[in-house]
């Protein structure tokens, strides 16, 4: 009996679900299919898992395919994936909330949307789905759990998983009385911490949704991709209702160009221009020799004035923390650390963006709590090279 129970335990602890091993997944994006695949080809010995970024929802409940993962570049990157013992979950992405709400409230709707998923993963012979079902209703909240706990039972030897958006908690995301209907979510984190065997908080594209953050920087722009103390808050959300085992923390390697505009209190407004990766922002240092810093989120920004908007450009300095010189592919700090506050009245672009050192911050703030590891969004061969240096080799 002794050596039953011994066996019993062993098994516990060894069991996908409960193995104490730190994961890395990535997602790979269809929309650059040759430098995503042949970027996480080469690094597969860092990943336990694979997101082709592959698949939508139709407003009618049927599955859009944007590529044939079965033909090339995809299919070696597959096939070389299985030979490595990397999971291989491809994503199916939706965000229209009104056919969501519809297509998940009728239960006939909902069966055909599963039994489809259920089609595809077995016919191209994956490990599971991943479900990335974005910017849902409240009312459509229960409607999302029934699919999710639906699925799970399609799915016993398949991995069932689960994207999800971050939450701030309402201190920080209201400065005064949050409204009547702030504490409705659209995800219930406790169905999702039960039927989903891994549960990645997108904990991404913060800006200015923590106004306690946001507020302690007045007099400098403050629009993070993931400040590590936002990422820490929202992490600190999900754990109540997710387990730690099965909890991953999604992590970005790009970042945005803003438009912004200081305000007569000291203030800033922004408009968000477009994403980009760090070798665009590495073509305007060349171009405009900013003052780029290591900032208050743990990122890299600079800000400047586009030479379409000034004869003579020039680069700004808004009250850095850090100045730092570029070595590209790294950042290091140069002598200078402190630099004068600029007084500035004209409208101005900041360029921000999540490396490397950013990154490792993530892996740090997912080892102190025991997480089972990070999500990569995304590996398309644009992500700081730097990543795969500090990123454990799994094989």
């Amino acid at each position: 009996m002794r050596n039953v129970l011994i066996a019993l335990l062993f098994f516990a602890v060894a069991s996908p679900a409960h193995a104490a091993s730190f994961e890395v997944s990535g997602w790979v994006p269809y929309w650059r299919a040759a430098s995503s695949t042949e970027r996480a080809s080469d690094r597969l010995h860092h990943l336990t898992e694979i997101n082709p970024f592959v698949y939508s929802v139709r407003s009618d409940g049927s599955i859009i395919e944007y590529t044939d993962t079965t033909k090339e570049p995809w299919a070696s990157l597959i096939s070389e994936a299985r030979r490595s013992k990397v999971r291989v979950v491809p994503t199916i992405m939706w965000n229209d909330a009104p056919a969501m709400h519809r297509i998940l409230s009728d239960p006939v709707e909902r069966a055909a949307l599963i039994a489809d998923i259920e089609a595809r993963v077995r016919e191209k012979g994956y490990d599971g789905i991943d479900v990335d079902f974005e910017n849902k209703w409240y009312e459509t909240r229960d409607h999302f759990s029934a699919f999710l706990k639906e699925l799970q039972a399609r799915f016993p030897k398949k991995w069932v998983m689960c994207t999800i958006e971050p939450r701030t908690p309402l201190s920080s995301r209201y400065s005064g009385e949050p409204p009547p209907d702030a504490g409705k979510y659209a995800n219930d984190y406790r169905v999702i911490g039960k039927y989903c065997d891994r549960v990645r908080i997108m904990a991404y594209d913060q800006g200015t949704v923590d106004v306690v953050l946001t507020s302690a920087e007045p007099t400098t722009p403050y629009v993070p991709v993931a400040d590590v103390r936002w990422v820490e808050k929202v992490v600190r959300e999900a754990l109540p209702f997710v387990p730690k085992h099965k909890l991953m923390i999604g992590v970005p390697t790009y970042g945005y160009e803003f438009s912004v505009t200081p305000r007569a209190d000291g203030g800033f407004d922004y408009t968000r221009l477009w994403s980009l990766n760090q070798g665009y922002a590495y073509e305007l240092i060349r171009e405009y020799a900013p003052h780029v810093r290591r900032n208050v989120a743990g990122e890299l920004s600079f800000t400047y004035i586009p030479k379409s908007r000034d004869a003579s450009p020039r680069a700004l300095s808004v009250n850095p923390v850090q100045q730092t010189s570029i070595a590209f592919g790294a950042v290091q700090p140069s002598s200078v650390s402190q630099a004068r506050s600029v007084a500035i009245q004209e409208t101005f672009n900041i360029v921000w963006w999540s490396d490397a050192r950013a990154l490792q911050d993530k892996v740090a703030l997912a080892k102190k709590y025991g997480l089972r590891g990070i999500s990569i969004f995304k590996i398309d061969g644009g992500e700081d090279p730097a990543v795969w240096d500090i990123l454990p080799k799994l094989r």
